[in-house]
């Protein structure tokens, strides 16, 4: 009876995890929802001046200032096709604040040309979007053949010798090279499959542990 007891014990155990689990994702579906509706209004709105706001992420903005290409990034990364390249992410001045400006993909062997490195308008439109960390899986960066892998707020110091702000801008429109990256909301939302997956477990423990209730008690 006592053995009974303390299955019966780590079966509710189990359901009462799940459901928990469950639960949660539930909540970080609504939150990632909200996040989504967020990011889509912002992208709608008008570009504003970029000095004149504080920066957030996804904010449209707009601006003028000075690019340094011979201090450029290039950034590996897959284009929208998959195919391997870098992201171009000049340092640009903008009245004595230091930004990072990604102009776009290119593929490996357009790395030389100086055509990369005209702008088609010296404004500057784009998107902010906040410097995420390193993520750790990724080989390191190898700063002295300027072959990046991640925006490394360290490595960018001791390759600039000066800080950034931890917001890039995303170049809106440019030449056909480097080709600009859109942005959008469609960012990672699978938290309600995972919510089905943790409610179907607990209610498959619950069914198996009636039947077995019922076929031993």
């Amino acid at each position: 009876m006592r053995h009974k007891f303390i299955f019966s014990i780590f079966v509710f155990l189990f359901i009462s995890t799940f459901v928990a689990l469950g639960s949660w994702q539930l909540i970080r579906l609504n939150w990632k929802l909200e996040l989504i509706n967020q990011i889509e209004n912002s992208l709608k709105n008008e570009p504003v001046n970029l000095l004149d706001h504080i920066p957030i992420n996804y904010l449209r903005i707009k601006t003028t200032g000075t690019i340094d290409f011979d201090k450029q990034i290039y950034l590996y990364n897959l284009n929208e096709k998959g195919q391997p390249g870098f992201d171009i992410v000049s340092p640009i001045i903008i009245e004595n604040k230091n930004f990072l400006l990604n102009r776009g993909w290119i593929p490996f062997n357009e790395k030389e040309n100086n055509k990369i490195n005209i702008l088609a308008s010296p404004n500057i439109t784009g998107t902010l979007k906040k410097q995420l960390k390193a993520n750790r899986f990724k080989p390191e960066n190898n700063i002295q053949d300027n072959y990046w892998f991640t925006l490394n707020r360290k490595d960018i110091y001791q390759y600039m010798g000066k800080n950034f702000s931890p917001f890039v801008i995303y170049l809106d429109s440019n030449l056909d090279m480097p080709k600009v990256k859109t942005i959008t909301a469609k960012i990672s939302n699978n938290h309600k499959k995972y919510s089905i997956t943790w409610f179907s477990l607990a209610f498959s423990i619950l069914v198996f542990y009636l039947y077995f209730r019922r076929k031993n008690y």
